[in-house]
């Protein structure tokens, strides 16, 4: 059976996302996967993620934070001249369950997929859209 196609990888993502499986989005990358958020992170510094079991560990910590994903949706793909590199519009629409706070966000992400696995994640979001979120359901 031949790997997964880019838009294989992206429906399955999607719905590993969408249903909180942590264990299943984390096999959808590769074992020495690489995810980078350069805009994420304390005091604004990248995170990055490198190997499954990493990626694993953070999904996981994700699925049982008070942040629920309602909906999450590709707004455009483009194709890169690498027939491994897609660029993605993303929207997503979440929320937290401890206030019940409804949010929107956008990203634009880089992902590297190959033999049907994710090899590299970048999310370039805005991180003051979770903090300003999370920080009221704290107050």
């Amino acid at each position: 059976m031949p790997p997964a196609s880019i838009s294989d990888v992206l429906t399955r993502r999607r719905q590993l996302t969408l249903g909180g499986d942590a264990d299943g989005l984390a096999d959808l990358y590769a074992p020495d996967a690489v995810i980078e958020a350069p805009f994420a992170g304390p005091s604004d510094s990248p995170m990055r993620l490198v190997g499954r079991e990493a990626i694993r560990e953070y999904a996981r910590r994700i699925t049982a934070s008070p942040i629920r994903l309602d909906s999450y949706e590709v707004a455009e793909i483009y194709q890169t001249r690498d027939p491994e590199v897609v660029i993605v519009e993303m929207r997503g629409k979440a929320t937290v369950t401890t206030t019940g706070r409804a949010f929107e966000t956008t990203s634009i992400q880089i992902l590297r997929i190959r033999d049907g696995h994710i090899v590299l994640f970048r999310d370039y979001a805005n991180p003051k859209v979770l903090d300003d979120v999370l920080e009221g359901a704290q107050q």
